[in-house]
């Protein structure tokens, strides 16, 4: 029988990279956003299609709680079981803005849905696979920002330094009912969210930001996220997987 995951913010970006590798490798594939779901109703067709696969897109906002309850409770209706769970959901700052400029409310909004959204939710789900026996996996999808800091954006560093302990402290948790948590880690991907600043990258890139001089891409993350889930680096949870071409190695 088919295993079905569940991709927070798999609409774009590296959402979209993981749940094209994932259907690739015969995964059912569950994602959701904020936009409507007609927006990927052909998506949707396509996976199924090339695949031979089933796939949904749920509108939901995981910073609401009452959304997260009722995304879970569709995914068991229209699928039947969930056995694995990728955080990817997240948003850059609406302004780039000093930390002495920064407001609280963009600090909420943040941290909403790139921290306490994925938290909640991995709650939620964890609850599930433990009561109901599942050995399923849970993957969060950090940033290099949970360690690098760009004072620009100090609320998204600030949530994925979150995420990283995040991990942690579930990959404590669910050990005991057998679900491995990990943390991948991008470096510079190439996506809308970061299309902004583009120039800025290629600039740092092209002068030896990454060992590898080139920008990251969305398969890249959709590959390690099929590594995990298969459960090639089983022995391994709590781990952070960075897929970010050398850029965190220290160089003198």
């Amino acid at each position: 029988m088919s295993k079905t995951a569940l991709v927070t913010g798999g609409g774009r970006g590296i959402g979209a990279g993981i749940v094209e590798k994932l259907a690739a490798e015969g995964w059912n594939a569950v994602f959701c956003g904020r936009k409507e779901e007609s927006a990927f109703a052909e998506r949707c067709r396509e996976l199924e299609t090339t695949y031979g696969v089933k796939a949904a897109y749920y509108c939901c906002d995981v910073s609401v709680h009452e959304e997260r309850g009722k995304l879970l409770a569709r995914v068991l209706e229209n699928f039947g079981s969930l056995e694995a769970l990728v955080n990817n959901a997240g948003v850059a700052p609406l302004v780039r803005a000093d930390i002495l400029e920064m407001t609280e409310e963009s600090f909420d909004r943040v941290l909403g849905i790139n921290l306490r959204g994925p938290f909640f939710l991995t709650q939620l789900v964890g609850r599930y696979f433990a009561e109901n026996k599942i050995a399923g996996t849970i993957v969060n999808i950090g940033s290099v920002s949970a360690t690098v800091a760009s004072i620009s954006r100090g609320e998204y560093c600030i949530s994925k330094a979150g995420v990283a302990m995040a991990t942690k402290l579930f990959a404590v948790k669910m050990a005991e009912f057998g679900v491995p948590v990990y943390e991948i880690r991008p470096g510079v991907i190439s996506s809308d969210m970061t299309s902004v600043v583009k120039a800025k990258y290629d600039k740092l890139i092209a002068e030896g930001l990454t060992l590898q001089p080139r920008w990251g891409e969305p398969a890249d993350i959709g590959r390690a996220v099929a590594m995990l889930l298969r459960g090639d680096l089983a022995y391994s949870t709590g781990q952070v997987i960075n897929v970010d071409g050398g850029m965190e190695i220290g160089r003198l």
